[in-house]
């Protein structure tokens, strides 16, 4: 049993995301009792369904007279069980020990029994496809975002370090780490629901969108959400992942100055060092400007929303847009 249930947030899909629930949790069995126990404590470690809920309510919002059918469960259970292996894997290479604010598959249960994890809802992630559909079109799409969210990761692991990496740079990498998932969520929603091209063309819009958005937000919060984040604050700077505000105040001369002495320790920086940093952003514009981008998202995102017709469906993936600017953890 998940220790947060999602499904109470979403009255209109509650049904339905108890559906994949249980699809996911009959999808990610083993006979092997150590990869059983790392597969089930990550899907009882608080995972919102953000990306499952977006799949489902773009069905919806596309095709409001539609009902949801198992096809759509399976898919919203597949990008689930996807996301789940991909931050298993971030985890190790991160070598984080916390995700959620518990502790990581990788910290509980060992790298080896991690990577295994990883791999085995890989494997699930396909069979669900599989299972969901035939259609060659969209078999390709996944494995294109597949390749997408690697290429997004590899790209942020070679700009490590780098203090002239570009906006550009950081929203290539985060279009494929963190937006490809997204897009596909609410493109295949829209698109196995029966959706016309310009619907489908729309949500696939609106999932990149809010995609950025989500990693920009999730970008600010190292800077501002102190003890109340899920993971070490400033984690990804220790390790040369260069986020928004960061590149942001590295544009300003006088934040520039101030920073670079700091940053050349690369790996040598002390936790005075790293506070630092964080005093430097906060007293910079560089929050400001970076939730400035993260509305130009959102704006996006809703955009491509009001080109669908009004539905509850579309209501709640229009305050699901507005909540993600105004999260603060």
């Amino acid at each position: 049993m998940k220790t947060f249930q999602p499904w109470h947030q979403y009255p209109l899909i509650s049904k339905q995301l108890k559906k994949v629930n249980q699809c996911i949790m009959d999808t990610i069995q083993t006979s092997y009792a150590d990869l059983q126990n790392a597969l089930l404590a990550m899907a009882d470690n608080g995972g919102k369904y953000l990306r499952p809920s977006m799949l489902i309510l773009a069905g919806k919002a596309s095709m409001p007279e539609k009902e949801t059918s198992t096809t759509i469960i399976q898919l919203a259970s597949s990008i689930e069980v996807l996301h789940m292996a991909t931050l298993i894997h971030d985890d190790i290479i991160d070598d984080s020990d916390r995700r959620r604010g518990k502790i990581s598959i990788q910290a509980r249960f060992g790298k080896d029994i991690a990577v295994y994890a990883g791999d085995l809802l890989f494997t699930h992630f396909f069979d669900l496809m599989l299972k969901a559909t035939n259609n060659h079109q969209y078999l390709v799409k996944n494995a294109q975002t597949m390749h997408a969210v690697l290429n997004g990761e590899l790209g942020q692991m070679d700009e490590r370090f780098n203090m002239k990496q570009t906006f550009n740079d950081y929203l290539a990498d985060v279009k494929g780490k963190t937006a490809a998932l997204f897009k596909l969520a609410a493109e295949e929603g829209a698109f196995f629901s029966g959706a016309s091209a310009d619907r489908i063309s729309a949500l696939a819009s609106f999932g990149e969108n809010i995609g950025i958005a989500f990693q920009i937000i999730d970008d600010i919060l190292d800077y501002t959400g102190g003890t109340k984040l899920n993971k070490p604050v400033l984690e990804d700077l220790v390790t040369g992942v260069y986020s928004l505000p960061l590149l942001v105040a590295l544009q300003d001369e006088a934040a520039n100055e101030k920073l670079v002495p700091l940053l050349a320790k690369k790996r040598e920086m002390t936790k005075d060092d790293i506070k630092a940093v964080q005093t430097i952003i906060l007293n910079s514009s560089a929050i400001d400007k970076s939730r400035q981008l993260a509305k130009k998202y959102t704006d996006q995102a809703i955009a491509a929303l009001m080109t669908l017709p009004e539905s509850s469906a579309r209501t709640i993936l229009i305050k699901m847009t507005d909540q993600l600017l105004t999260r603060r953890i």
